[in-house]
Formats: structure tokens, C-alpha cells, sequence
């Protein structure tokens, strides 16, 4: 990817679209020992992974859970509950194996690597750890862009160099940096046309009058930015350096045709700036679960997304990705290896047989 913010630099994202291989699919699918059906959700998803993956027997190899992290100007303004020093201790955690998605990843074996996209704090060479670091963070967006162009394209080309050294056909996104939910929510607005008040929440912990200081903040800064308008001129002006760099990632994930899992919040907003790039990035996605986070229900609508799970979480880090990932596990081996009526010689139910339980 080219130094400047230029659309025709993006990746190639071919449409998905292939009815003959959803109808295979959903034939293979109906025809499993059990009524059509009966496993809901699974069916669906196995559905859709086989054809992100353009097969019959879906197989996940290798998934990289990856976590972006890098602190943003904006935290200067009291819009976290947390100090900004907590964005580089909380990535050693991660690196130290302690962070509940550490404790996620270990569970269900996902490789974990941590990339430093723009945090404040110099880490060194470390295991498990990559250095992408543009800037030591944002810069206040109430002042000026939080990144400039040249920042956003790096941060962009870094993500998607990140995803081609990566093996494996699956990517789970995870972040971290305190104020991006200030940045997810800034985007959201911008890209959707919702309120400011309708994308803003209480982010680490903010109390109601610290939410409300954090929408008069962000009011502000969508005020400064007014014309920064399309998506890329958007993400320079009001995002972060791990959420361009998400952004980035996302883009040459969808053109490898990999299956991208979604975490929460600022993850689907990183997707929501991909979406408005390249649409069809979306046919390549699975949304892990529908978050706390206020804005998260009503930019899930606005993608058309369907979550997995619906556990209240707020965490980020990509836990909610690593919680989901065993579905989709699943989904793939009921594509690969339930048996069919014919070859487990089970009866179909009557065609006269009366639909009860």
C-alpha cells in the first residue's frame, strides 16, 4: 500500500457471491441426521464459513488472535476512567500471559501476538510482541487530526504487511488503548450519521456525568472535523493508530480470503471503516458478540450483523472473539463430519408425518 490515503490502493475484494456453492451446503446441511434445521445458528454459520472458505468441508488452520494497542491524545480530556498508562501496562500483561484473553487464547489454542501500533512506552524487543509503532501515540483531535495522512497510510500499510507474515485462514481482532472507545465512537457518528449521544458509552467505567463530559468532548472534536467526510479522511482526522492499523489488517485479511472474527466495540468500528472502503469485507466477517458498550447494538444494525453470543461483556482485548471461536469450530466440523440420513441408513421423517415435538 502506498504512503498516501488513496482508495485505489485498497486491496482487491471480489464478491463471495456463488449460489451453486450455497446451494451445495445448504443440500449438505439439510441432509445431516437431524431435522432441518434443528441446530439454528450453527447451520448459518457453517453456511457462512463454508463460503468464506469456498468449500464443502471448512477447515480453521492456524488462527491469529491479534491485538492492536496504542494510546490516542484524547485521553488528556478525562474521557476513560483509566489513565493512559495503563494502555502499555495492560500490554504487558498481555505478553506476560495474565490478560483474560491470554487466559482465552491458552484455552482454545490460538496463537496471541500483541503489535505495538503507536503506544507510549518503548518495550523493546519482546516474544510474541511486534513493533509497528507509527507514532508514540494520537494526537488530541480537539487540536487537529489525531493522525496525519502520511500517519493513517502507514498505520494502514502496517496492518495489512502484519496480516501477509501471518499464517493461518482465520483472524480474531483484538485492541487495546485507553480512549478508543472515544475514537470508535467518533467514527460511528461520522460514518453512519447517528448522534454522537447515541454512540457514546461509559467505556472503562465512566459514571453518568463522566459520559456526559466524554459527548460534549466528542461533539467538539466532530465539530473541528467537520469536513473530513469519507472514510479515510475520517480515520485520520478522529481514529487511532490501532484502529487504522485494524483497518489495514482487515482489508488484506478479506482479500486473502481469510474468516475475520470480531471482537467488540472499537473492533466493529475498525470493520465499519473496511465496510465503507470495500463492502464486501463484511461477507468475509463473523461478529463475535454483541457488546455492552451502548453504541455496539445500534452499529451492529447498521452492518446488518448477527453476534454470536450475548454475554454483556465490555472488556475488548478480543475476548469475546477467543469465547466465540469454539462455535465456530464446531460449525465447521458439522459441515465436515455429521453423517448424512443415507450414510448412517437413518430414516427421513414422513412427508405425511405431522410437524410436532
Amino acid at each position: 500500500m502506498s504512503t498516501t490515503l488513496n482508495p485505489d490502493t485498497l486491496p482487491a475484494m471480489p464478491d463471495l457471491h456463488d449460489a451453486a456453492l450455497a446451494a451445495r451446503l445448504q443440500a449438505l446441511l439439510d441432509n445431516k441426521t437431524k431435522p432441518q434445521g434443528s441446530l439454528g445458528a450453527l447451520e448459518t454459520l457453517g453456511l457462512r464459513l463454508g463460503l468464506i472458505l469456498g468449500t464443502e468441508a471448512p477447515l480453521l488452520r492456524e488462527p491469529q488472535l491479534v491485538v492492536f494497542a496504542a494510546d490516542h491524545g484524547l485521553a488528556a480530556h478525562g474521557v476513560s476512567a483509566y489513565p493512559s498508562d495503563v494502555t502499555w501496562q495492560m500490554v504487558e500483561n498481555f505478553l506476560a500471559g495474565g490478560a483474560a484473553v491470554s487466559v482465552l487464547a491458552r484455552q482454545h489454542g490460538l496463537a496471541l501476538t500483541v503489535v505495538d501500533c503507536g503506544v507510549r512506552h518503548s518495550f523493546g524487543h519482546r516474544t510474541g510482541l511486534i513493533d509497528a509503532k507509527v507514532a508514540w501515540g494520537s494526537a488530541d483531535a480537539l487540536q487537529g487530526p489525531a493522525m496525519t495522512e502520511a500517519q493513517c497510510a502507514q498505520a494502514l500499510a502496517n496492518g495489512a504487511a502484519l496480516v501477509q507474515r501471518l499464517p493461518g485462514n482465520a483472524l480474531l481482532l483484538g485492541e487495546m488503548g485507553i480512549g478508543n472507545t472515544s475514537a470508535a465512537s467518533l467514527l460511528m457518528s461520522r460514518l453512519t450519521g447517528l448522534d454522537i449521544a447515541d454512540c457514546v458509552g461509559a467505556g472503562t467505567g465512566l459514571d453518568a456525568a463522566g459520559v456526559q463530559r466524554k459527548i460534549e468532548v466528542l461533539r467538539a472534536v466532530l465539530q473541528r472535523h467537520s469536513g473530513a467526510q469519507t472514510p479515510l479522511q475520517a480515520l485520520a482526522a478522529l481514529g487511532g493508530l490501532e484502529i487504522a492499523t485494524m483497518v489495514g489488517a482487515v482489508l488484506q485479511a478479506g482479500a486473502e480470503r481469510r474468516v475475520i472474527v470480531v471482537d467488540g466495540f472499537i473492533t466493529t468500528a475498525a470493520v465499519l471503516v473496511a465496510a465503507k472502503l470495500c463492502p464486501h469485507v463484511l461477507q468475509r466477517c463473523v461478529f463475535a458478540h454483541r457488546g455492552a458498550e451502548r453504541g455496539h447494538a445500534l452499529l451492529l444494525a447498521h452492518l446488518q450483523a448477527e453476534p454470536l453470543l450475548a454475554l454483556g461483556l465490555r472488556l475488548g482485548e478480543g475476548s469475546g472473539a477467543a469465547l466465540a471461536w469454539p462455535l465456530l469450530v464446531s460449525a465447521c466440523a458439522i459441515v465436515r463430519e455429521m453423517a448424512s440420513f443415507d450414510d448412517a441408513g437413518v430414516a427421513r421423517r414422513s412427508a405425511t408425518a405431522p410437524v410436532t415435538g
